[in-house]
């Protein structure tokens, strides 16, 4: 999960429902669902994640998904913040998308719904959540094994609740992984730069991030921060763990 920095208010259209909030759940959905300005509002999510989906970091566009609205805090449970920008960040899945998946391959706000404990969960709204978890080589995530036991609870709970762990998702991250595993097997035969190798990976292309950022960075190690550190500090955040991959 890469932390997401919000740099705007989503409009003004959002900004007029939010200055007179819903009260109820069944307010929050009525007026969410005839609110005609999602559109524009994607496109300052969008921009803001780089294209990558606020909690799984796949890109849609890659893979012939679209995508929704994710309302952190349920609008059922928390009517008030609808239309609060931040509590809005753009997830994959569509309503189309899920007609063709199965339930185990469901993930992100459509496999949160509108389960959520404050407590346990980590937003992508958090400088440090790309602390709380780990990539595998098998395209798993796990909680980072250097947390604490509370730590590691919350990121279990975050897992389990967004389905990241799903069959897609593991798939997915393998094949990323697998392709960034055979070009640097490729570079260093050919003795050519990891640097410029991480760069290309790293660094967003017309406002855009490859998928799997917070993966890939943890693939480079140091190499990453230091590419993080020469051309884009404002994707570093806090420094990531030291955890290496396993």
């Amino acid at each position: 999960m890469r932390n997401i920095t919000k740099l705007g208010d989503g409009g003004y259209h959002l900004n007029r429902s939010n200055a007179s909030p819903p009260i109820s759940r069944q307010q929050a959905s009525s007026r969410w669902n005839s609110f005609k300005h999602k559109t524009n509002v994607s496109g300052f999510l969008n921009t803001e994640q780089y294209g990558l989906c606020a909690y799984s970091e796949i890109r849609p566009d890659f893979v012939g998904l679209e995508t929704h609205i994710e309302h952190i805090q349920p609008k059922s449970n928390y009517p008030l913040r609808t239309f609060d920008y931040h509590n809005l960040v753009l997830c994959a899945l569509s309503d189309q998308d899920l007609k063709d998946r199965s339930r185990d391959d469901i993930f992100g706000g459509h496999a949160k719904l509108g389960n959520y404990d404050e407590n346990q969960f980590i937003s992508p709204l958090q400088n440090d959540c790309h602390q709380y978890f780990i990539y595998l080589s098998d395209g798993r995530i796990e909680p980072n094994n250097k947390l604490t036991l509370q730590e590691r609870d919350k990121a279990q709970y975050t897992i389990d609740l967004l389905n990241l762990d799903s069959p897609y998702l593991i798939n997915q991250r393998k094949k990323w992984l697998d392709e960034l595993d055979n070009l640097i097997d490729e570079h260093i035969q050919n003795d050519h730069s990891l640097y410029h190798l991480a760069c290309v990976e790293l660094i967003p292309t017309n406002q855009k991030l490859n998928p799997f950022f917070t993966a890939t960075r943890q693939f480079f190690q140091n190499i990453a921060e230091q590419v993080l550190n020469d051309h884009a500090p404002e994707l570093k955040k806090i420094k990531l763990s030291n955890s290496s991959m396993k």
